[in-house]
């Protein structure tokens, strides 16, 4: 995914799934968390640039209408924690490549061996990390950097 900006999180009223919206230099895209599948997409590259210094963009297709907060290039912030204590850090110790950790709700942050309450799951050497963040319901973590997207769902 070249030229990915931004990313968002939303939900539906009524609906525990997790919608991921992805804003690129080729416009929206709108994603089913659970399945990753496509929902909805809005080819206008113009819409990958925000207007206005808010971080949010407005949804496409079912989040149509709805203001969603996003983290990328131009900065933000989403939840790094989850409600039941897991967390994301993101480091550098080889600079400029960057990693990506979690860690347990149980768990002392990267001490003792690594894979019982820490666990380095992302190294980004090839591309610029844009956010890297869970879901508010915690069920969904991202990693979007500037070229890939992945997500690990639970």
């Amino acid at each position: 995914m070249g030229g990915l900006s931004c990313v968002g999180f939303g939900t539906l009223p009524g609906s525990p799934d997790d919608l991921l919206l992805v804003v690129s230099s080729n416009g929206r895209g709108l994603f089913d968390c659970a399945t990753g599948t496509r929902i909805a997409r809005d080819p206008d590259p113009d819409a990958g640039w925000p207007d206005t210094h808010e971080l949010v963009h407005e949804g496409i297709g079912p989040l149509s209408g709805v203001s969603v907060p996003v983290a990328g290039l131009w900065g933000g912030g989403l939840h790094t924690t989850t409600p039941d204590g897991w967390a994301l850090d993101v480091v550098a110790p080889d600079w400029p490549v960057e990693s990506v950790m979690l860690s347990a709700a149980n768990g002392s942050p990267y001490r003792g061996e690594p894979g019982l309450s820490w666990w380095h799951v992302h190294r980004e050497d090839a591309c610029e990390l844009r956010a890297v963040a869970f879901s508010p319901s915690g069920k969904t973590l991202v990693i979007a950097s500037s070229c890939t997207l992945t997500l690990i769902v639970r």
